[in-house]
């Protein structure tokens, strides 16, 4: 149950989901406070149960880190985490004024929530600009959602023009509740592969559940419940695909609007370079290497592109110099992949 960003699966996916594929979705954590203790929640220490900001993996401490971080990206929508989003609603409601504001009604913008809102604060977020909402009810009530506390919200949020759907992890249960449910208001189920994290590793055991393989975190399991819902109106999103294409594609967008014009772009979207250290900027010069955009002399080092880098190493060697090859995550003072020395 892959689905080809080309392919008919695709087009049957929320906004949401379709822009996710892209890599085009900046992901805002408004805070780390839940209290569901929900035990595949594969939050971090870093933000579990703390009131933390995040967009992406940057920290938050004013609007424009958020406006900035999505021009970084060139961001095409917002997908509102946590946490729990609604634990801080008036936040929620100001960040998507903030972004409809700079990029206009068409930055879509996606909220989870496992909280029951009321009318009240559903007609806030519709007023803010919410284009989409996604429900995660706990297991004991998928099987008569219909009649459960989660049936008014999910069916008051699609009379009030939000898309809205079901977002949950993929366990094996009854899902025919949720199903006619979701027929009946023209949304989605979106079941996510059960994966493994440090944080949810001992609750993932304790309730059974086994690593699929060495090389995964994936859950032993989890994609067979999706798969027998095949056929059905059920998009599964695995643990493969997360790293592998929507981090990927998301990279990829910010290393090509930030990458300078001697770094290297790889096809995981991080970017490659060369760092000369211990000589002076005259190497450079020396080689007929104009300064215009083919390096940068820092208060440490140069910074060029890495065939040059390799190119000179002998002679930065005689000059009492190093040199080394970066391999980096695209973002500002990303966190460094490989470094390897020459």
């Amino acid at each position: 149950m892959e689905y080809d960003i080309t392919g008919s699966f695709y087009n049957h996916l929320t906004e949401g989901c379709r822009l996710c594929y892209k890599g085009a979705k900046m992901v805002l954590f408004v805070t780390g406070m839940c209290g569901k203790k929900c035990f595949y929640c594969p939050v971090s220490e870093e933000r579990r149960e703390k009131d933390v900001i995040f967009a992406n993996e940057r920290r938050v401490e004013k609007d424009e880190d958020i406006i900035e971080e999505a021009l970084s990206m060139e961001a095409l929508g917002t997908g509102i985490t946590g946490g729990e989003p609604l634990l801080r609603l008036d936040r929620v409601v100001h960040y998507i004024r903030l972004l409809k504001n700079r990029f206009g009604s068409s930055h879509h913008i996606h909220l989870y929530t496992a909280l029951v809102p009321n009318m009240a604060a559903l007609e806030s977020l519709r007023k803010a600009g919410l284009d989409e909402i996604r429900f995660h009810p706990p297991h004991n009530m998928w099987k008569d959602i219909n009649h459960s506390i989660y049936g008014s919200p999910i069916r008051w949020a699609h009379k009030l023009g939000i898309s809205a759907g079901i977002e949950i992890p993929s366990i094996a249960s009854d899902f025919s509740g949720i199903l006619s449910l979701l027929d009946e208001v023209d949304g989605f189920l979106n079941l996510n592969e059960l994966e493994f994290s440090e944080t949810n590793m001992e609750g993932m055991k304790k309730q059974g559940y086994e690593v699929a393989s060495d090389e995964s975190c994936e859950a032993k399991g989890s994609r067979e419940v999706a798969e027998a819902l095949n056929g059905k109106k059920v998009h599964f999103c695995s643990s493969r695909f997360k790293d592998a294409v929507q981090l990927r594609e998301r990279y990829k967008r910010i290393a090509n609007k930030n990458a300078r014009g001697f770094d290297e772009i790889t096809e995981d979207g991080t970017i490659i370079y060369g760092v000369i250290e211990g000589c002076s900027p005259d190497i450079m010069k020396e080689a007929g290497v104009m300064e215009d955009n083919t390096y940068v002399v820092t208060d440490v080092s140069i910074e060029t592109e890495s065939s040059l880098v390799r190119a000179l190493a002998e002679e930065i060697k005689k000059r009492g110099g190093s040199a080394c090859i970066i391999e980096r995550y695209p973002m500002k003072n990303g966190m460094v992949v490989e470094r390897t020395p020459l």
